[in-house]
Parts: C-alpha cells; structure tokens; sequence
C-alpha cells in the first residue's frame, strides 16, 4: 500500500495518485484558493477514483482519520467510535444522481456544506501534505480530565466528539478539557451546577443528552453569571454530536449568545441557561429546575431544532471547562517552493516514480 507524508490506507493512497498525477494539482492544493482547495480534497475523498463520491468513499475517509488520530486511544471501545463516526455520515447531504448506480453522490456543494458542519475534518484534510502532527489544525484531540474512578462509557463526551467540537476553536490553541459538572455525580441542581463551574474555568462546554437518546449542546466563551438579558461573544458556537454531527457558528444576525437567569421573577426572564434565539424560543435552553429544555431553529446560528422535539427533557446534563494554553500569537512564515519541494522526505520515492523533476 503506497503511503504519503506518513498516512497509509485508501486516503494516504488516493493523496498520492492526486500528488502524482501533476505537480500543478499539488500545489493548487497547498497555495490555491479555498474553493480550490476544497475541490481537491472533495477529489482526494472520492477514494475509489471513479468521479462519484459515495457514502463507502466518506467511510474510509473517516477509517483512515481515526487510523492517524485516534489509533493510540485504548480507552475508546468499538461502539463509541462507530457511533462518532455514524454522526459525521449522518450529517452528509447526497444530492447528486450518479450515472450507473442506483444511489445519490456527494455533489461539490454538498461537500463544502458538511466541511462547514464539520471544521475538523476541513481543517485535517486542508493539511494532510504535512506531516500528522498533534499540535497541528485539525489533528488536536483535546486532552479530557475527569476522576479515576469514573468510566470513560458513564461520560457523554469521548476524545472522538472531544476533536469535533474543538473544530470549532480557534486554529492554535491547544486544550485541556476538565469535567466540572456531571448531573448523575452531582444531582440535577441548577444551583450546583453554577457552583462547579462558576468559580472554576471561563469557557465551558454543556452537553446533554435527552430521554430521546439526542446528543447536542453548547460553548460558552465567557462565564455563566447572573443576567436579565442575553450576553457573550462571537466565539460562542451550538453543536449536536448524535445522531448527526454538525458545529453552528454565530451568523452576526443577532447578538443573543448565552443566557444565565437565576431568581428572576418576572416571565420575560425565563430563568435558566441557553444559547441563541429569543427568550422562550431559544436555540438551545434547560430550565432552572433542570427538569426540561427546549430548542428552535435558531438565526442566531442558523441552527435547526438540536432535539427530535422542540421540548425535550434531559437525561443527562455534562459541563467540561476549556483550558487554553499554547496559543500562538506569531504567524508562521509564507511557505516557499512547489508542494513537491516541501516534502525533501519524499523526494527519493518520487523520483522512482518520475516526478522529482516536476518541480525542478
């Protein structure tokens, strides 16, 4: 099985019959524009080479991620990465009749849309001509700390959906991730819950699962405190994890982000946490009672409904904090050379092929 800049499997293959095929192809992939680059990598994940990208190609594009990513994750048993990935299939559009065959392909623009939902992916398929590399965009799996006696099948969230909400972070900053608040360990209190993780870390996590087996949430840039009106930054961002995996980031429509009410008194202050929308049809909300929650399409995100139902009742409720560190604040410098001068590693296994000189 031929192999490139250390990824093997069907996608490390088909990266380098595109790489071969011309050295002009590579280099729109690493210099071009985005929609230039998104054109290639929509090609690099039609694995087969047959002009049709099907949901079997998408399958062992996510097989040979999880094979560069996640191969040293021991902790992760079969059915929580199975379900991970079901998620990304499960937020793929196919809209494109394929001649042949009985089944709708991935069309271009349904591609650039699941990249959207899916800044992870984009992200790691936009740097697959470098070398894996955890501290690199798209290859960071946040790192999780929760007690040793808890198991890792008792959380909601694993390093799988750990990767898909970091895509939405920005590029450098590298994360530890701490479970501040699990509703079964802790009881389902809204005043314990902003105990745990009022006095802790600014940015937080909140993951629910509901009594329709639904998995979604939200990032908080800023602490959960006491307002009567909506505050936050653009930073902040909606995701679902199952059964489909997508990221919703502020549209600038609205500046209604986050919600903390607590004692309030008055109904225009439903009293509770959300994110997005308007009071009483937020994109995401739980009550203060913990007790049930609801969530409206949103323009805040343009997000859809997270749950099955636009009332849910949650079964779990999970907040991890956000530790960033490592941010880098310099730029790296402009990348000079073809793509095929970049890579001097492989330079010996292409001019076996004959196409060193391409880039001479």
């Amino acid at each position: 099985m031929l192999n490139i800049m250390g990824y093997g499997g069907p996608l490390g293959e088909r990266l380098f019959q595109l790489v071969a095929k011309e050295s002009g192809g590579g280099a729109t992939y690493g210099r071009g524009t985005r929609d230039e680059v998104e054109e290639f990598i929509y090609q690099l994940c039609d694995v087969t080479g047959d002009g049709i990208l099907s949901r079997s190609d998408l399958e062992s594009v996510l097989a040979s991620i999880h094979e560069t990513i996640f191969a040293e994750n021991k902790e992760a048993g079969e059915c929580s990465v199975n379900r991970a990935f079901e998620a990304s299939l499960n937020s793929a559009v196919f809209s494109k009749d394929a001649e042949g065959i009985s089944e709708k392909s991935m069309s271009l623009s349904d591609f650039k849309n699941w990249c959207i939902l899916m800044p992870s992916l984009r992200k790691l398929l936009g740097n697959l001509l470098m070398p894996p590399d955890s501290g690199r965009p798209g290859f960071e799996v946040p790192i999780l700390h929760y007690p040793e006696n808890i198991f890792n099948d008792f959380l909601l969230l694993n390093r799988e959906y750990a990767w898909h909400i970091g895509g939405g972070f920005s590029q450098n900053e590298v994360q530890e991730w701490k479970l501040l608040y699990h509703s079964s360990l802790h009881g389902q209190s809204f005043n314990t819950f902003l105990g745990k993780v009022t006095n802790t870390d600014a940015q937080t996590v909140l993951i629910v699962k509901d009594t329709e087996g639904s998995v979604y949430g939200g990032y908080a840039s800023l602490p959960w405190e006491r307002h009567s009106d909506f505050y936050g930054d653009m930073k902040t961002f909606l995701f679902k994890l199952y059964p489909q995996a997508s990221i919703f980031r502020p549209t600038g429509a609205n500046r209604n982000l986050q919600w903390c009410a607590i004692n309030f008194s008055s109904e225009n202050i439903p009293n509770g946490i959300g994110f997005g929308g308007q009071p009483h049809h937020f994109g995401l909300f739980l009550s203060a009672n913990f007790d049930q929650g609801h969530s409206f399409t949103c323009s805040t995100f343009t997000s859809p409904p997270l749950s099955k139902t636009n009332r849910f009742r949650p079964e779990v409720i999970e907040c991890w904090g956000i530790q960033m560190r490592g941010a880098q604040e310099e730029k790296p410098e402009a990348v000079k050379g073809t793509v095929l001068e970049r890579f001097k590693e492989d330079r010996n296994m292409l001019k076996m092929v004959g196409l060193a000189s391409a880039s001479d």
